[in-house]
């Protein structure tokens, strides 16, 4: 065991750069909360029925035939327009997904759901993290 103490301060990767103020810390992760959400918050308010509350499986519609979020509504980003979202209540959030992280259906389903006037938000990680949560899976075509 090398019992010598070091005389030069040990760099850090993490302060590198200066964090930010904390007021500056408040607006960024707000903003980020306000445009995401995570599968334990969103598997929270399915369970507990919140209303207006729905996910949006953005995928293809065999995509979601394999495996969805249980009363999630398939809608792919694809076919998202006035008329097949005509049905879709105004005053609610919409949390998009798709398959994970490597997928960005649910980034496209959020932009085009804002630019019809729907409040949205996206799932961090989709439907594999929503798995390795643990949370269940439903196969077939209907939420």
């Amino acid at each position: 065991m090398n019992s010598e103490v070091s005389t030069f301060p040990t760099r850090s990767l993490v302060t590198e750069r200066a964090a930010a103020l904390p007021s500056e810390s408040v607006r960024h992760f707000s903003e980020r909360l306000a445009f995401e959400t995570d599968p334990s918050d969103l598997h929270h308010d399915l369970e507990a029925g919140v209303s207006g509350v729905v996910a949006i499986d953005t995928r293809s519609q065999e995509a979601y035939a394999t495996a969805h979020i249980p009363g999630a509504i398939s809608l792919p980003h694809r076919e998202m327009s006035s008329a097949t979202t005509a049905h879709l209540r105004t005053d609610g959030v919409y949390v998009t997904y798709c398959w994970g992280p490597g997928c960005n259906a649910s980034t496209k389903g959020a932009l085009h759901l804002g630019e019809l006037g729907f409040a949205v938000k996206e799932l961090i990680g989709g439907l594999e993290y929503w798995g390795r949560e643990g949370y269940p899976v439903r196969a077939g075509n209907t939420p």
